[in-house]
């Protein structure tokens, strides 16, 4: 896809060009933002410059989830870990350089790339965290500083590493008038609770539950890897919610337990999405049947959640991620939230661009020694510098 570009406020006297970088729980393709930012510790005003999805093939994406799953060897596991590293970094490198490209900018103008990286474990209950894509890869194939590896700091100060996209939540969507709930759905559901006002300790983030992971997951085994997801929601739409299946999948400590709290793919994965799938062989349910109670089951979730977690009056919900364009899942919250359901790009922000341009913004503060988390949306003992620096091919850090 090319680079596309984005319309938004002008004017900044002292500026700062940032690359996002991110590749979420589903593994199906790496999103590259860029971001025109305040030179400063203002989030606001920015500007998306272009935005680019590079997808990963098939191959890649299988690689990465049996990893994640733990379904190798153990003689093969630290050699496919290292290799992946490796060639993550390769295809989020080509990516930057790709945008940058696209959007008619050189390199040498862009301050800093932000890398999220692939996730293929997260256990903040060991304060343990791993995203791979190398950053010195990254940083070698495009010449610039390059902060990665965003998470471990906060787990190191006592959080979950998790969910980070709140910081750029609050930048980008906050309202003085009215409270707000942002809710992302990528592989995995998180909620960012925005009071009236948006003042950065009142608000609430955590991650919810299965948004993407489990839904791409039994497409996939169900096909044997032919189809890779369902396209529009129409297998869902065409299925009849499993009543008994949705209440056993509601009754789940995870979703019970309160914030500060997040989960992934360890979770809500491959291993889950299989024995879905073939517990329904066994039962006589159909495919359809079962992605129509796994949308069913994110948006309960999702809307208890919000019952049981928000502090405030939702007076609108604002969704970004994948599942923003699975009409399935749009309707099925529609019909649980008595407020408007809306997507990102009603807002200023393109929804599948959103968690690279939050990545763009925790990168801009690295280079420039700011915070970049909320401290109460991740359970942290306070406000962090999170990400690690890696020098570009002039050897600086920074600017």
């Amino acid at each position: 896809m090319r680079a596309r570009a984005c319309q938004g406020t002008v004017g900044i006297l002292r500026r700062v060009l940032v690359i996002g970088l991110m590749s979420g729980t589903s593994a199906d393709g790496v999103d590259a933002a860029l971001v025109e930012w305040p030179d400063g510790p203002a989030a606001r005003p920015f500007r998306l410059i272009a935005f680019e999805e590079t997808p990963l093939e098939p191959a890649l994406q299988e690689r990465i989830h049996r990893l994640a799953a733990g379904r190798l060897a153990g003689a093969e596991v630290l050699r496919e870990l290292a290799a992946l590293d490796v060639a993550l970094g390769e295809r989020f490198a080509a990516a930057a350089r790709a945008l940058a490209l696209g959007a008619g900018v050189a390199l040498e103008r862009v301050a800093v790339v932000a890398s999220h990286g692939q996730t293929v474990a997260h256990h903040p209950e060991l304060r343990a965290t791993l995203q791979i894509g190398d950053p010195s890869v990254i940083a070698e194939r495009t010449g610039r500083p390059v902060v990665a590896d965003f998470r471990p700091r906060d787990l190191a100060a006592g959080g979950e590493g998790a969910p980070l996209a709140p910081f750029f939540h609050l930048a980008a969507f906050a309202d003085p008038r009215e409270g707000r709930v942002v809710l992302n759905l990528g592989g995995i559901a998180n909620v960012t609770w925005l009071p009236a006002g948006g003042a950065p300790d009142a608000v609430v983030a955590f991650d919810v539950g299965p948004a993407n992971t489990l839904l791409d997951a039994a497409v996939q085994t169900a096909s044997r890897g032919a189809e890779r997801f369902d396209a529009g929601g129409s297998r869902a739409r065409r299925g009849r919610v499993d009543e008994k299946l949705l209440a056993e999948l509601l009754d789940d400590p995870f979703l019970r337990r309160p914030p500060p709290k997040s989960t992934g793919r360890e979770r809500y994965g491959l291993a889950e999405a299989e024995a879905l799938v073939a517990r329904g062989a066994r039962e006589g349910r159909s495919l359809d049947a079962l992605l129509a109670t796994l949308v069913a089951f994110s948006a309960e979730a999702v809307a208890a959640a919000c019952r049981d977690f928000v502090p405030g009056r939702v007076a609108r919900l604002i969704v970004g991620g994948g599942g923003a364009r699975n009409p399935a899942l749009m309707d099925a919250l529609g019909r649980r939230f008595g407020v408007p359901v809306e997507p990102m790009d009603a807002h200023g922000v393109p929804a599948a661009a959103a968690e690279a341009m939050a990545f763009a913004l925790l990168g801009r503060n690295t280079l420039l020694g700011l915070p970049n988390q909320l401290p109460r949306t991740t359970g942290a003992a306070g406000p962090r510098v999170l990400g690690e620096l890696v020098p570009g091919a002039d050897g600086r850090t920074g600017r």
